[in-house]
């Protein structure tokens, strides 16, 4: 298995099992999951956890199984997965520290992991000739 969908399953499977249980958490307990205080929220559009822990165990969590699962199966449209997973996550990220008005360590951390995921996708996406990748490698080959 080449590196690069190494990196990814690990990072995919990494971020879908935590969102997985994160979300799990907060759509079975949405007022206090994994002891996470309702006050967090004061700043958000959200009254409880439980549409924020439905976006998480769905969008982040089964999308990036599924991206994980692609990259270790090394799926043609592998870059597809890795590449909307990954900018989902950061725009999850982004979009938590604006609600919570707060940033921590695991946001900035959660946040370059999405990146790597971004970065390595396009590397892919641009190996295997695939659209939006393609459009500059063939501006790459016109210079020449």
């Amino acid at each position: 298995m080449k590196v690069k969908y190494l990196i990814l399953v690990v990072i995919h499977f990494f971020v879908g099992i935590g969102a997985v249980v994160g979300g799990g958490a907060a759509i079975l307990d949405p007022i206090n999951p994994l002891g996470v205080p309702l006050d967090t929220l004061k700043y958000s559009p959200f009254d409880n956890f439980l549409i924020p822990g439905l976006i998480l165990f769905v969008i982040i969590g089964i999308g990036s199984l599924i991206s994980g699962i692609a990259a270790w199966s090394k799926s043609d449209y592998q870059g597809y997965y890795s590449s909307a997973s990954s900018w989902a996550l950061m725009i999850w990220i982004a979009v938590q520290c604006l609600m919570l008005k707060s940033i921590v360590f695991a946001h900035v951390f959660f946040f370059l992991i999405g990146l790597a995921g971004a970065v390595l996708a396009i590397i892919i996406l641009y190996n295997k000739r695939q659209f939006p990748a393609n459009l500059l490698h063939g501006s790459l080959n016109n210079r020449r």
